[in-house]
């Protein structure tokens, strides 16, 4: 499996804890191991540009899923075929603003971005009311699971 992560902004991000979220997310999501994703992190200027030109909305956004080949969510019997995910492009000075407003580190809302994001290129979307409680139920599994263990490894 290949996780590359690029930070092109000014801010400093534990790239670490990204590859480790991503890493248990995919495992939990039975995603094969020969899966490709991306994570860029970019400025809110890169992001405003690709707010506009991808979803047609003004000012930047806190986090955009680009899916490649549509793979979708494994089970224990049958992983996810290889393949690339496709690319999650975050922003961590919204991030920021975001984590002042939930009263939780900036670090906190970047996980939970990433694990939206990787939710949004697994296919899942939260158009409608069941589709949101599906998606957000599984993101809240996903980062808690990932914080006990977190908890755990620096225990």
């Amino acid at each position: 499996m290949t996780i590359e992560i690029n930070n092109e902004s000014d801010h400093q991000v534990d790239e670490q804890v990204l590859l480790r979220l991503m890493e248990y997310n995919l495992a939990e999501l039975h995603v094969s191991a020969d899966a490709d994703v991306a994570i860029v992190l970019v400025d809110e200027g890169a992001m405003e540009s690709l707010h506009v030109q991808w979803m047609d909305e003004p000012g930047p956004t806190d986090v955009l899923s680009f899916p490649m080949d549509e793979l979708r969510p494994g089970s224990e019997d049958a992983p996810t075929p290889a393949g690339l995910l496709g690319d999650i492009v975050l922003c961590p000075a919204v991030a920021e603003t975001q984590a002042v407003a939930a009263k939780h580190s900036t670090q906190d809302e970047l996980i939970l971005l990433t694990t939206h994001g990787l939710l949004h290129l697994l296919g899942f979307d939260h158009a409608e009311p069941d589709e949101e409680r599906e998606m957000f139920g599984l993101q809240r599994e996903l980062i808690t699971g990932f914080q006990a263990v977190e908890r755990h490894r620096r225990a």
